[in-house]
C-alpha cells in the first residue's frame, strides 16, 4: 500500500467541475488566446481537458434573451448564446465519462418537454446528464415567451419545485421491467397526464443542480437539489452557508451527503506567489475595463453615469431604486444597501470606481503556486466550507489546461481527488445514490 492510499480514507474527497466561460466579464477578451464562444471546437477543447482532469461534470450556462443596457444590446452578447442541451448532446459523442450539466429555466419551459430532453441526454450519454434549475421573474426575458414575466420573485420557486417534482414523476413512470405506465399530475402550476415516451433514465433521475442564496433558494436546494452552485467563496462565508443548507436537509429526510455544495471559483497560477499575485491583478484589470466598471456601477445606481471618471470617486448621489438601465441581468434587490457597502469599502481603502468594482465583483479566486492553490482548495473541503468547486476559467477555451496539468496531480498526491473514474455515471462521480421510483433511494 502506498502513502497516497494510506492517507485517502482520512480525507474528504473533493469534487471538481468545469464551467464554460460565457458572455460576461469573467473572460479576458483581449487575450490573443481567447477563442470563440459558439464554435464547437471551443466546447470540445474545454470538455476534453476537464475529462482528462477527471472532473465530475462540464457546466453550461444559458441566456434566453440578449441583454440590453440603456436600450442597447450588451456588447458581449453579440457573439451568440447557444442552447445548452444541444451543445451537450453533441459533447456526449466526444466524451466518455464527464458529466454534462445544462442550465434550463423552470419558468419558461414545460415539464413533459424538458423531462423528455433530459432523459434523452441521459440515455445518449450513458447516465451523465444534469439539469441546473434556474428561475426568472424578469418580464424583459419573458417577452420572448407566451406567458411573459408574470411570476413574482417568491412564486418562481414554487413553480420550480413543482416543475422538478413533476419531471421526477415522469422519469419514474416506467416500470422496472421497461414498460410505460400512465401518469397524471394535477398541481398549482401544471396539470399533465398521459404516458412518458422515453424509458427511465440510466441514473433514475438526471442530477439536479440549483443556485440561489435567498431563504427560498436554500430551502428549495435542501428539498430538491443534488448539487448547489454556491457563490460563497471565502472560507468563513462558505462554512456558514454549508452548515445552514446541510442543516435543512433533515427536514426532508435527507442526509448531509445527499447534497454537494460547489461554489464557482477562479484560479491564477504562477511559479512564485508574487508572480501569481501580479498575474491575478493584471487579469482583474483586464476583466473590468473602465467602460465595464461604469456599466456595472450603472446597474447598481439605476442611473446614467457615463459622465463619471472610472478612476475617480463613487457618485455622491444615491441610487434610483425603481429605475432600470440594464435588462436581462440578475438585478440587485436592495440597491441602497449595495451602494452603502461599496461606499464604505471605497472610503476605507481609498478606492476609485474601477477599483471598487474590481474588488466587489470578483469571484473567490485561488491565487498562488500550484502547490499553494492545491493546499488551499483542500483546506476549504477539509474545513467543510464546500464539497468541491466549479472552476470558471478566464480564457475560452484553454483556461483549464494549466490547472489540470499542474494542480490536479498535487490534489491526487494529497489523496483528496480521484486518480480514475470509479463508475460510468455522474451520480457515481458525485457519490449520489440512484433514486428508485417515488423518491426512494437504493
Amino acid at each position: 500500500m502506498t502513502l497516497r492510499q494510506r492517507r485517502r480514507p482520512n480525507r474528504r474527497p473533493m469534487h471538481l467541475a468545469a464551467h464554460f466561460p460565457g458572455v460576461n466579464n469573467t473572460t479576458v477578451w483581449d487575450d490573443p488566446r481567447s477563442g470563440s464562444q459558439i464554435d464547437f471546437a471551443s466546447f470540445t477543447h474545454l470538455a476534453r481537458v476537464a475529462e482528462r482532469g477527471l472532473f465530475d461534470f462540464f457546466f453550461l450556462a444559458e441566456g434566453l434573451r440578449l441583454r440590453e443596457h440603456k436600450g442597447r444590446v450588451h456588447d458581449l452578447d453579440v457573439v451568440g448564446r447557444p442552447e445548452s442541451l444541444t451543445v451537450l448532446a453533441a459533447l456526449a459523442a466526444v466524451t466518455e465519462r464527464l458529466g454534462l450539466a445544462a442550465t434550463v429555466s423552470a419558468t419558461f419551459n414545460e415539464p413533459y418537454e424538458l423531462a423528455r430532453r433530459l432523459a434523452s441526454l441521459d440515455h445518449l450519454s450513458g447516465g451523465r446528464a444534469a439539469w441546473n434549475v434556474v428561475t426568472s421573474s424578469d418580464a424583459f426575458t419573458g417577452e420572448n415567451f407566451r406567458r411573459g414575466g408574470y411570476l413574482e420573485h417568491a412564486e418562481r420557486y414554487t413553480r420550480a419545485a413543482e416543475f422538478v417534482a413533476t419531471a421526477r414523476e415522469l422519469w419514474d413512470s416506467w416500470t422496472p421491467e421497461g414498460t410505460p405506465r400512465p401518469f397524471a399530475h394535477h398541481g398549482r402550476h401544471f396539470s399533465v397526464s398521459g404516458e412518458f415516451d422515453v424509458p427511465r433514465p440510466p441514473q433514475g433521475h438526471p442530477v439536479v443542480i440549483q443556485a440561489g442564496d435567498s431563504g427560498e433558494g436554500r430551502e428549495f436546494a435542501a428539498a430538491a437539489a443534488d448539487v448547489v452552485f454556491s457563490r460563497h467563496g471565502t472560507l468563513e462565508e462558505g462554512r456558514a452557508f454549508y452548515a445552514d443548507v446541510k442543516r435543512r436537509l433533515a427536514a426532508y429526510g435527507r442526509a448531509p451527503t445527499d447534497l454537494k455544495i460547489m461554489p464557482g471559483v477562479t484560479h491564477v497560477l504562477g511559479d512564485t506567489a508574487a508572480e501569481a499575485q501580479e498575474r491575478a491583478a493584471g487579469i482583474r484589470r483586464r476583466q473590468v475595463s473602465p467602460q465595464t466598471a461604469l456599466l456595472i456601477l450603472e446597474q447598481v445606481w439605476g442611473r446614467d453615469l457615463s459622465s463619471y471618471d472610472p478612476d475617480g470617486p463613487l457618485p455622491r448621489i444615491d441610487p434610483d431604486p425603481g429605475a432600470e438601465v440594464s435588462h436581462g441581468r440578475v438585478r440587485h434587490h436592495d440597491r441602497l444597501a449595495v451602494a452603502a457597502r461599496w461606499r464604505a469599502l471605497s472610503e476605507a481603502k481609498g478606492l476609485s470606481i474601477r477599483q471598487t468594482v474590481i474588488e466587489t465583483t470578483g469571484r473567490q479566486s485561488f491565487v498562488g503556486t500550484p502547490r499553494q492553490v492545491a493546499d488551499e482548495m483542500a483546506r476549504f473541503v477539509a474545513e467543510e466550507a464546500t464539497d468541491g468547486f466549479i472552476l470558471v476559467p478566464q480564457l475560452t477555451p484553454g483556461g483549464l489546461d494549466e490547472f489540470v496539468d499542474r494542480v490536479v496531480p498535487l490534489l491526487q498526491e494529497r489523496g483528496v481527488f480521484r486518480t480514475e473514474y470509479t463508475g460510468p455515471t455522474l451520480r457515481d462521480h458525485l457519490g449520489l445514490a440512484r433514486p428508485v421510483a417515488k423518491g426512494r433511494t437504493a
